[in-house]
């Protein structure tokens, strides 16, 4: 009789670590090994069998068998758990696996299951605490941390869901669905730092900045303009508000105007290289003094000399002035920065014929039509695919 018994605890002993590597408690074990009978056996083998071959239906139906005869088998309820948890039946899944932690509240597995269903099912402050816990069991643990990490986020504790999606990160660093997450959950705390900023002073610089950064990064630049005005006339000497103005005008290619701007802007930061680039800029483009736009990207190069736009700028009102040879240098420079760019191409053609390098002015003539024609590819296939949707839409 005590053989047949320890044959018995053996076989339950087994039978608790096959579901899934759960190792029910002692004192669980022992109440449940009465209602180990061969047909209990017999079940299991079965559920078993159909998992193996991907018969989940039938293998559900053994365990719920199983359990109506068991119905103290802790691990049971776990592994029952998760197959209706894969079938998605997250409502099944809660119910089972929260009797099976009653049984034995220590089933890591199991109680990461019932926070990952609850939380499917809506029900997130039932699921924190227990992701939490099953987390703390297995810190290394993908789906939960990343479950929990959605959950945060529904409940708006986005500075624990930046913990969360940067520990993830740091193990799955091309996950893109991790960095979507992440990226969303600081634009809304970045969201929520903007409004605190109004609460506090509406009337106030920042807050006017602010208001003009948002309208115009979505073009809406007359009401931009607008903000910036009224940071200006909130402060009129205070660096970055003309800056602001300018950047607006610069945008709209209203020169003269950004003109103005940027060199207000210069007035109350003499050390602005970007202020004085955009300033030489705007001067090109206005196709004003070449001697003056020289003289700020001469400015804003010697404070900023890796400022590449400057540089090109500079290349630029030399190549205006017939001093070709010397827009070389800047050029290579800017050249080696952004291959990729037209403009650079046009004007290093433009350099080496003036120094009668036909063959080399030709060559960079060549590439600057192929760089032009990719530009004006891809333009064109981007308004094709909105073409495609808008007519799908339709």
């Amino acid at each position: 009789m005590e053989r047949a018994r320890a044959r018995l605890r053996g076989w339950l002993r087994c039978f608790a670590a096959s579901l899934l590597a759960i190792s029910a408690v002692a004192a669980v074990a022992y109440q449940a090994e009465d209602e180990v009978t061969p047909g209990v056996q017999e079940l299991y083998a079965q559920a078993k069998q159909a998992q193996q071959r991907g018969d989940n239906t039938t293998a559900i139906e053994k365990y719920r068998a199983m359990l109506k005869l068991a119905p103290h088998l802790a691990a049971a309820y776990n592994n029952l758990g998760m197959l209706y948890f894969d079938g998605h039946d997250y409502a099944h899944a809660a119910e089972v696996l929260k009797r099976g932690l009653e049984l034995n509240p220590n089933m890591p597995t199991a109680a990461a299951l019932l926070g990952m269903s609850y939380s499917q099912l809506g029900e997130d402050a039932k699921a924190e605490p227990l992701l939490r816990k099953a987390l703390q069991s297995h810190p290394g643990d993908d789906r939960v941390e990343m479950m929990l990490a959605r959950l945060l986020i529904n409940e708006k504790k986005y500075e624990d869901a930046a913990t969360h999606l940067n520990s993830f990160l740091g193990r799955n660093p091309k996950d893109q669905e991790g960095w979507y997450l992440l990226g969303k959950t600081y634009l809304q705390m970045s969201e929520n730092a903007l409004k605190k900023i109004d609460e506090i002073d509406p009337n106030s610089v920042v807050a006017h900045e602010i208001s003009g950064e948002v309208d115009e990064s979505m073009h809406n630049y007359d009401l931009a303009l607008v903000e910036y005005k009224k940071a200006i006339d909130v402060a009129p000497q205070q660096p970055g508000t003309h800056m602001h103005m300018g950047d607006a005008y610069w945008n709209m290619g209203k020169w003269k105007s950004a003109q103005t701007e940027f060199r207000a802007e210069i007035v109350n930061d003499p050390n602005n290289c970007l202020a004085r680039w955009k300033l030489a800029n705007a001067i090109l483009e206005d196709n004003a003094s070449n001697d003056e736009a020289l003289s700020e990207a001469n400015r804003a190069i010697e404070r900023c000399p890796a400022l590449m736009q400057a540089r090109v700028d500079r290349a630029r009102a030399l190549v205006r002035l017939g001093r070709q040879p010397e827009a070389l240098p800047d050029l290579l420079m800017a050249e080696k920065d952004s291959p990729k760019e037209p403009s650079i191409r046009f004007l290093l053609a433009a350099v080496y014929r003036a120094q009668g390098k036909g063959a080399e002015a030709q060559a960079e003539m060549k590439i600057y039509a192929t760089l032009e024609r990719e530009a004006s590819e891809a333009v064109a296939a981007q308004a094709s695919d909105v073409s495609k949707i808008k007519s799908t839409a339709n």
